[in-house]
């Protein structure tokens, strides 16, 4: 059987990300294959600036690759770069 498939996930977003989305976190159904496709949804849709080659991918407390798959119940966090000193 082929379809999409969606799923529920929870995303965290940090720093620049909060700002420009104007929230710390949500819940959404996607039918993102991958962390990518998903990043690359939300960028579109709230106007993200960064791309996602600057930006790290955890899902469910563990960094991941942007290539892994999404699972139903997944919990994402997009990681900026952040500046110290």
């Amino acid at each position: 059987m082929t379809g999409i498939v969606e799923k529920k996930v929870s995303i965290q977003y940090f720093a620049m990300l909060r700002e420009q989305r104007g929230i710390s976190d949500e819940s959404l159904v996607t039918s993102a294959a991958t962390a990518r496709d998903l990043y690359d949804q939300l960028r579109t849709r709230h106007g993200f600036t960064l791309s996602a080659d600057r930006l790290g991918v955890a899902i469910n407390d563990e960094f991941a690759a942007w290539d892994r798959r999404l699972e139903d119940s997944d919990r994402i966090v997009f990681i900026p770069p952040v500046a110290g000193g």
